[in-house]
């Protein structure tokens, strides 16, 4: 008979003790979000805020999400003005299509396969993608990695390359600004060479 590992057992407290943690804090927006529908923040509000958030989180838990990077300052700065800078300029060509009188975009929707297939990183690369006007996340392919977005104003072979590259910019910013060293170097491989879907 061996004797239990502590380190085990120290690692497995810890994944345990951070996932309570975790609840804690989504149940904490959860009432918060709750009083905001609400308009009132009350005793009342605030006990029906915290029965619904616990129900929410036993009946519909969320798979939990690993972290493994660290968030660099630099890189955010970074993601945030290029962001703002997409916001601004698609903004900007979309509001010049509607208003172009008789002008019929085309549009496509382009699969690209991110090079880091963690959860964390598919949601944000997608959620600054929907955010950007001209773009939509349609479907998503979370054990291949493959986002499927409909992109606008798609005239010619060479949009769907800009298309796919945009997709590719915007994931490398977002591992780039907390992403692990494993996941740095994952940004150098060519995800064309991978297997399409």
């Amino acid at each position: 008979m061996t004797a239990p590992d502590p380190a085990a057992g120290g690692a497995s407290g810890l994944r345990r003790a951070g996932r309570r943690r975790d609840q804690l804090i989504a149940l904490g927006w959860l009432v918060g979000v709750w009083n905001l529908l609400w308009g009132d923040f009350s005793w009342g509000n605030l006990l029906g805020g915290v029965l619904i958030g616990v129900a929410v989180l036993l009946f519909f838990p969320l798979p939990p999400i690993s972290f493994g990077g660290r968030v660099r300052p630099r890189a955010l700065l970074v993601l945030a003005v290029t962001f703002v800078a997409e916001l601004v300029s698609a903004s900007v060509r979309v509001a010049a299509i509607a208003v172009r009188p008789g002008y019929r975009p085309r549009s496509a929707i382009v699969a690209v396969r991110l090079r880091v297939r963690t959860d964390l990183n598919l949601a944000l690369t997608a959620e600054l993608l929907s955010l950007v006007p001209g773009t939509l996340i349609l479907e998503t392919d979370r054990d291949a990695g493959v986002l499927y977005v409909h992109v606008l104003d798609v005239r010619g072979p060479a949009d769907l390359t800009v298309g796919r590259d945009r997709v590719l910019a915007v994931e490398e910013r977002v591992v780039r600004t907390i992403g692990s060293a494993d996941e740095l170097r994952l940004l150098t491989t060519d995800p064309r060479n991978q297997e399409a879907p």
